[in-house]
C-alpha cells in the first residue's frame, strides 16, 4: 500500500468516528504525496480554492490536486481558530504574506500594509469573520456590463443560498444547509444597544438581516463563527472531504509558473523546500487571489506586453487588464473614550487571557468565542447615492488591529468606510522571481468622490456617535480628536490614519471589453485554453461589505460552470429599493 493510500485509509477512519483530520492528521497536507498528472490542478487553497475543489472532486472520475503556498491550518492552533486571536496572524511571518503598497501618492507617500493569509484557508483563515453578501445593486452593476447578465443578483442568490447555513433561520434569501455554517451575532451588550439606538435617533433604521431581504440599516451581523471556532473555508469545504482519494492537497508548495503548449495551459511550475517539481493537468485554476493570481499570470506569460518583453518573459496572450482595476476599501476607526465599565476591555488583559483562554479551550464559550464584531450597519451618506456606501462596524472596546489602544479603561469604536469608490490601482511583477512581491498602488482618495464621500463618512458617524442614546457612556472622541473638524483636517487624517479593510480584487475581471480578463460564461482567461480564474481578481467592481461571502459565492457558481452542469434556476425574491419605493413592508419567510 502506497502512502497516500494509508493516508486516504487513516483519514476514511478518522471520520468514521466523526473527528477532524487537521488535529490527527496534521501532516496530511503537507507531507502527502502528489501525482504528476492530474484532471484540475487548483493553485492556491483559500476561500475560492477551497470551494473549487470541494465541487469539483465530488465527481470521483475526475482528479484535484490544491497546491497551497503556505502551511497548513493545525486544528491544535488557537491563533486560527479561537475567533477572539485575530489580530495574532496579521503580521506574523508564519500566517500573514505581510505585502505592502507601493508610497500611495495621494496618502502623504504612505506604503498601506496589507495582510494576506498563508495557511490553509487563505485570508479566511485569518479575516474578521463577517460574514457580508454586499448589496443586491452590486451585483445589479455586475450584471449591467456586456456579456456580464447571468451575475446579476437574481443569478447569484442562489449560490449565496447554496453554500450557507443561517442559523437565524432559512428562508427566502437564506440558505439552511450549506457547508457555511454562520452565527448571528448576539450584539446585546449595553454598548451595542446604545450605537443601534443612536443609529436610529440619527434617522437611520433597523435591519433585521443586512444580507437578507433590506442592506440598509443597523443590526446584528453574521459570522463564520460555529460553536466557538473560526469556520473558514478550508474548514467549511476541505477537511470534511480530505478522504476522497481522487483529491490531493499539498501545502507549502508554492506555484512558480504556468506551463504552456503554446496558448494551452498544460500543468504548473512548483516548487517545495527549494525543489522545483511539475505535475500536467487537463486543466489549471488560479485561485491565489487578487494579488497573486496576477502575479502568476504575469509571470507565466499573460499580461501587457509592454511589461514582460523588457523582463524577457515571452507573451502568451497579451492581456493589458491583467493587474489592472484594482479595487479596495479603506477604513478608519473613530474611537470613544467610556465613562462607565462597560466595555470588554478588562476581559482582554494580560492577566485576565488565562481565564478567557480555558473557557475557550474546554467549553468554546466567553470572549474567546467571539471575533467582537457583532453588528454594524450599512447607509448613504447622502440622497445622490442609489444604495448604501458607507459601512459600519462597531466594536466594544478601543483597540487597533495591533493591540494597541489608545485609552486608558474603557472605550468603544466604529470601523467606517466606503464602498466602491471610483479610484483605481494596479499591481505589476518587478522581475521574473516569484518569491520577489509585486509592485502594486490602490491610489486611495484620488478621486474627488473619494475624498467627498470620506468627508462625509466622518461626518456622519460623529452625527450618530454624538447621540442621546450614546451620551451617558461618551467619554469623548479620542481618535481623532475634536481638533479634527475641517473638510481638509478630516482628509488630512485619512491620510495619515487610514488602513486597508483587507478586500483587495478585481485584478483579472471578467468582461468582454479589450481590458477584460475573463470569459464571464466560463472562467477562462482570454486568448488562452486549459487556463482559469477563480478568485477576489475576477470581481468586476469591489462589492459593498466584506469580500469573503462574495467571492465564496462566486467560487460556488464558477464550480458549475467548470463542471458544465445546468446554473441554478435563477431567483425571483424582491430586495429593497429606496428608489423604487419597498416590494414588501417586511421580509417574508418562504
Amino acid at each position: 500500500m502506497s502512502t497516500a493510500d494509508r493516508i486516504t485509509d487513516t483519514a476514511r477512519s478518522v471520520y468514521a468516528k466523526g473527528r477532524d483530520t487537521a488535529g490527527r492528521l496534521r501532516d496530511r497536507t503537507t507531507l502527502a504525496e502528489v501525482p504528476d498528472r492530474v484532471d484540475v490542478v487548483v493553485v492556491g487553497g483559500g476561500s475560492a480554492g477551497c470551494v473549487m475543489a470541494n465541487r469539483l472532486s465530488e465527481d470521483p472520475g475526475t482528479s484535484v490536486l490544491v497546491l497551497e503556498a503556505g502551511r497548513s491550518d493545525i486544528k491544535a492552533d488557537p491563533f486560527i481558530h479561537m475567533p477572539a486571536a485575530l489580530p495574532f496572524p496579521i503580521g506574523s511571518r508564519f500566517y500573514d504574506w505581510k505585502y505592502e503598497s507601493e508610497p500611495e501618492p495621494h496618502m502623504n507617500g504612505r506604503r498601506v500594509y496589507h495582510a494576506r493569509g498563508k495557511v490553509l484557508g487563505g485570508s479566511s483563515s485569518i479575516n474578521g469573520m463577517i460574514f457580508q453578501r454586499g448589496n443586491p445593486r452590486d451585483y445589479e452593476r455586475w450584471g449591467a456590463d456586456p456579456g456580464m447578465g447571468d451575475w446579476d443578483y437574481a443569478h447569484c442568490l442562489p449560490y449565496f443560498k447554496r453554500m450557507e447555513t443561517c442559523l437565524a433561520g432559512a428562508d427566502t434569501w437564506r440558505g439552511g444547509d450549506g457547508p457555511l455554517v454562520m452565527e448571528r451575532g448576539p450584539a446585546t451588550g449595553p454598548l451595542f444597544q446604545a450605537f443601534f439606538e443612536a443609529a436610529e435617533q440619527a434617522g437611520y433604521p433597523r435591519t433585521p438581516d443586512v444580507n437578507g431581504y433590506r442592506q440598509e440599516g443597523f443590526g446584528p451581523f453574521d459570522r463564520n463563527v460555529y460553536r466557538g471556532r473560526r469556520l473558514s473555508a478550508a474548514r467549511a469545504y476541505l477537511h470534511p472531504v480530505l478522504h476522497r482519494p481522487n483529491l490531493h492537497v499539498r501545502t507549502l508548495a508554492m506555484t512558480t509558473r504556468v506551463l504552456f503548449e503554446g496558448t494551452r495551459a498544460v500543468g504548473v511550475e512548483y516548487t517545495v523546500a527549494g525543489r522545483r517539481h511539475t505535475v500536467r493537468a487537463g486543466e489549471v485554476i488560479l485561485s491565489g487571489g487578487a494579488i497573486n493570481t496576477p502575479q502568476l499570470l504575469q509571470l507565466s506569460g499573460v499580461g501587457d506586453p509592454d511589461l514582460l518583453r523588457p523582463l524577457g518573459i515571452d507573451v502568451v496572450s497579451g492581456l493589458r487588464g491583467v493587474g489592472e482595476n484594482l479595487q479596495d476599501h479603506l477604513e478608519v476607526y473613530i474611537q470613544h473614550a467610556a465613562t462607565e465599565p462597560v466595555s470588554i476591555a478588562p476581559g482582554l488583559e494580560w492577566r485576565n487571557r488565562p481565564k478567557l483562554a480555558a473557557e475557550w479551550l474546554f467549553l468554546r464559550r466567553g470572549l474567546g468565542a467571539t471575533n467582537h464584531f457583532e453588528g454594524g450597519g450599512f447607509v448613504r451618506s447622502n440622497e445622490d447615492v442609489d444604495y448604501p456606501n458607507l459601512m459600519f462596524h462597531f466594536l466594544p472596546i478601543a483597540i487597533r488591529y495591533d493591540g494597541t489602544s489608545p485609552v486608558e479603561g474603557h472605550g468603544y469604536q466604529v470601523h467606517i468606510g466606503p464602498m466602491y469608490s471610483d479610484a483605481r490601482g494596479w499591481l505589476r511583477i518587478r522581475s521574473t522571481d516569484p518569491k520577489m512581491k509585486p509592485a502594486m498602488r490602490f491610489n486611495y482618495l484620488s478621486t474627488e468622490q473619494d475624498k467627498r464621500e470620506w468627508i462625509e463618512a466622518v461626518r456622519v458617524t460623529r452625527d450618530i456617535m454624538g447621540q442621546d442614546a450614546l451620551a451617558k457612556y461618551n467619554g469623548g472622541e479620542i481618535s481623532p480628536g475634536p481638533e479634527v473638524e475641517t473638510d481638509e483636517q478630516i482628509l488630512e487624517w485619512v491620510r495619515n490614519d487610514a488602513e486597508t479593510a483587507l478586500h483587495p480584487s478585481c485584478t483579472a475581471r471578467m468582461g468582454t471589453d479589450e481590458k477584460s480578463v475573463l470569459d464571464p460564461g466560463s472562467m477562462r482567461v482570454h486568448g488562452t485554453e486549459g487556463l482559469r480564474v477563480v478568485d477576489a481578481s475576477a470581481m468586476p467592481y469591489v462589492t459593498n461589505g466584506n469580500i469573503y461571502a462574495p467571492v465564496v459565492m462566486l467560487a460556488e457558481k464558477a464550480a458549475d460552470l467548470v463542471k458544465g452542469e445546468q446554473p441554478l434556476p435563477a431567483s425571483d425574491a424582491p430586495w429593497y429599493d429606496h428608489r423604487a419605493g419597498s416590494p414588501l413592508d417586511a421580509p417574508t419567510t418562504a
